[in-house]
């Protein structure tokens, strides 16, 4: 019968939610990153949006097309300077997402997939999402946005100070984060 073995919607190995480490729900650890993607009007440009937990800080990149392969090799250029401190990636069920073993395996993290339908397990990148809907409006194509476009409205994102980081910004506290750490693998202890 039609459609008994069709495996085009699954996506191979996928590990659900939960079954990641539960200090990831403590939020206390920088590197547990959300993945999402964003559609221009007319299915025109996507954006590959990227969510760090704890610093909320905010990774954009402009790809072609929503493709497994060109999803993969923007989410791996994007967190490469960043690979130490990348430990899971959770990523919704989309297709772009198939090719999470290739990202796990490059930046040496866990892959993870939310429940179906369950975007609220990806909360944080879901509002950043709504963020960037700021600058780049839903009735808007997006395959004219680059780079650079990407990096004036994630200054504004990135640069907005939170409530929930004490009025810090997401950048302050990233680089906050990643100097503590610093400091703790090598025994260092600065003075401020």
């Amino acid at each position: 019968r039609y459609g008994k073995n069709d495996y085009r919607g699954t996506i191979p190995s996928r590990i659900d939610i939960d079954e990641r480490p539960a200090i990831v729900d403590k939020k206390t650890r920088l590197g547990d990153w959300e993945a999402d993607t964003v559609i221009g009007k007319g299915h025109q440009g996507v954006l590959v949006t990227l969510t760090e937990r704890v610093s909320k800080l905010n990774l954009v990149i402009p790809i072609a097309r929503k493709e497994a392969v060109l999803t993969k090799e923007a989410i791996i250029e994007a967190l490469m300077p960043f690979a130490k401190w990348v430990h899971t990636i959770i990523f919704d069920n989309g297709r772009e997402f198939c090719r999470h073993i290739d990202i796990a395996t490059a930046l040496a993290c866990d892959t993870y997939f939310a429940k179906p339908y369950h975007s609220w397990e990806r909360g944080l990148n879901e509002n950043h999402n709504d963020l960037l809907r700021q600058y780049f409006p839903k009735n808007q194509p997006l395959n004219n946005i680059n780079q650079d476009d990407a990096k004036k409205a994630l200054a504004g994102i990135n640069h907005r100070p939170r409530k929930k980081l004490n009025y810090k910004t997401p950048w302050e506290v990233f680089c906050e984060m990643v100097l503590l750490n610093i400091d703790d693998s090598l025994g260092v202890a600065f003075m401020s």
